[in-house]
């Protein structure tokens, strides 16, 4: 962190989808001449999920969550942006609205970025996450519709 200069955030949910809201963060971390977050929360429990009908697999300790995580992070920071120099990323266990509120306080952001989230069947409802995130959000949020949808 800068000092104490304020921040941009972005949350990053590891899908195609955040490419959009990542870019829109740097240019909005350009435009206020400060420094662009990117969080990427985790549920630290150790195991990956699979469908119901294929066996759970191989657990994962905390530590290989974590480096799971940050890896995701690092490689979707630079498909978006071509990579990730003078970008913070930041990867925390937990439910992913409380990190990013808790991310946006410490970092004192000045805005917050977020990708909508893909609906199976047409929806204007938000996701959960940023349900919660608008809810306690310290700063504004901007969520950025899916990559591709009609305006």
């Amino acid at each position: 962190m800068k000092g104490w200069t304020m921040s941009v955030v972005v949350g990053v949910d590891g899908t195609p989808d955040s490419y959009a809201a990542i870019r829109l963060a740097q240019e909005e971390a350009k435009l206020r001449d400060t420094e662009l977050v990117a969080v990427m929360a985790y549920s630290g429990e150790g195991a990956l999920g699979t469908p119901a009908a294929r066996p759970l697999a191989t657990p994962r300790s905390p530590a290989e969550d974590r480096e799971l995580a940050a890896s995701t992070l690092s490689s979707v920071v630079k498909a978006a942006l071509g990579d990730d120099g003078g970008v913070v990323l930041r990867v925390e266990a937990g439910h992913a609205g409380r990190v990013l509120v808790e991310t946006a306080r410490v970092y004192q952001a000045v805005m917050m970025v977020l990708s909508a989230r893909k609906e199976r069947t047409p929806s204007r409802l938000l996701g959960a996450v940023s349900q919660y995130v608008l809810r306690n959000a310290p700063c504004p949020v901007l969520v950025v519709p899916e990559a591709g949808k009609a305006r």
